[in-house]
């Protein structure tokens, strides 16, 4: 019986932190045309400046208001990963890009930023997926290459394009760092003090940008400054680092194979760029490969994401034991998979 609730429990976890991870990656999904809509109004200096400036101090708030403990030392480092990759660099090569590049062009950088997500993962957190889950990211990775270099038809490697690369490359490391603490502290908290890291940054970026960029207050500018800093920026995070504490960084990363074909649907619908007729054959191509990755790549793995089994009965006492003894530092680092 005991076995069988382990199993219900953990279908229950997959569950959930799929659905959290699916949620980040539609949050993220209509990034590109928020930010489309807030270069209406802003330059790009300035709303990099102000859309991380308030996710910042959104972020600082939740953490005053729940008391929050500062991290430990250890898990800064990790934590600098995701104020330079999350909160400074992939905004700010976005935005750049998004002056010269179309919505659907621009998400090429989201049709790779999965496989660089898992390749980073199993670099720095010790995850192996089996072959069937590279062979599968790897087909969905060029899925979505094809679809996006196609509706360019064939310009690659413009200014734009070094933008979006340069920003991928900082992303991944941000995403994977993020969902390596996400499995010692909560998610919330992860994007939460990489934001707080990163603001005498962006406050300095949004005190400079008006002195070069002009500013115009409109409505579209003010709607899509907002979602960036609520949604993409802080709470998107929230759920996404989630699920992938809970299912894992590789199987999480591949739900994101789907958001450029969300993101020209946005497109479609709010900014009136027309339908590609390749857009329906290859959402059901890449909807495939999420299928095969979802079911091979199994969770935590090896290396800092595997958990430890749950002690027998009469391990508990010795456990306790062995907590209390232990010093502070040590009981934090363990986290919550022995002292708890």
């Amino acid at each position: 019986m005991s076995e069988q609730n382990s199993a219900t429990a953990q279908r229950s976890v997959a569950v959930t932190g799929t659905v959290q991870a699916a949620l980040g990656s539609l949050c993220f999904s209509f990034t590109f045309p928020a930010t489309r809509w807030a270069l209406d109004g802003f330059g790009p200096w300035t709303l990099t400046g102000l859309r991380g400036t308030l996710a910042a101090l959104l972020a600082a708030a939740c953490l005053l208001a729940a008391g929050a403990r500062t991290p430990p030392r250890s898990a800064w480092p990790g934590l600098a990963a995701v104020a330079a990759g999350c909160v400074i660099g992939f905004p700010m090569f976005s935005t750049l890009a998004l002056q010269t590049s179309s919505t659907a062009h621009s998400a090429v950088v989201i049709g790779l930023l999965p496989l660089g997500t898992a390749a980073a993962a199993a670099l720095r957190s010790g995850s192996r997926p089996p072959r069937p889950f590279w062979l599968a990211a790897l087909a969905g990775a060029a899925v979505v290459l094809a679809f996006t270099v196609q509706q360019s038809h064939g310009a690659v490697f413009t200014t734009a394009d070094l933008y979006l690369f340069a920003g991928l490359l900082i992303c991944v490391l941000g995403y994977a760092e993020g969902g390596r603490l996400a499995r010692t502290m909560p998610g919330w908290q992860v994007i939460a003090w990489g934001l707080v890291a990163a603001l005498p940054v962006m406050a300095a970026t949004a005190a400079f940008g008006p002195t070069v960029e002009s500013v115009h207050w409109t409505w579209r500018g003010v709607t899509g400054l907002g979602y960036l800093g609520v949604v993409s920026q802080f709470a998107g995070y929230v759920v996404w680092y989630r699920g992938m504490a809970a299912i894992g960084i590789p199987r999480a990363s591949q739900l994101q194979l789907a958001q450029p074909l969300v993101t020209i649907c946005w497109a479609v619908l709010l900014l009136a760029e027309p339908l590609p007729a390749a857009a329906v054959p290859t959402a059901l191509a890449v909807v495939a490969c999420i299928v095969v990755t979802q079911r091979t790549g199994g969770g935590p793995r090896s290396g800092a994401g595997r958990r430890a089994p749950a002690p027998e009965t009469g391990q508990i006492r010795d456990l306790r034991t062995e907590c209390q003894a232990a010093p502070a530092s040590a009981r934090v680092e363990r986290g919550s998979e022995r002292c708890s």
